[in-house]
């Protein structure tokens, strides 16, 4: 078993670091979502008139 880690240890490694980077990014995307964040802005959207940010009576006031 010890022969086939420091066999495959760079492979390990690089593997490992990709999964991190991929839950970190999960971990954001939820975060955002949790948040009402969208992925740009309005102005060009194109569902504006269905997203939780854009509220056009609320701008009004």
């Amino acid at each position: 078993m010890l022969e086939y880690l420091s066999a495959n240890s760079g492979t390990i490694l690089v593997a490992a670091v990709l999964v991190l980077i991929l839950i970190c990014i999960v971990v954001k995307l939820r975060k955002d979502k949790k948040k009402g964040g969208c992925c740009g802005g309005c102005a060009g959207c194109p569902s504006q008139g269905a997203c939780q940010a854009y509220r056009p009576e609320s701008k009004e006031k």
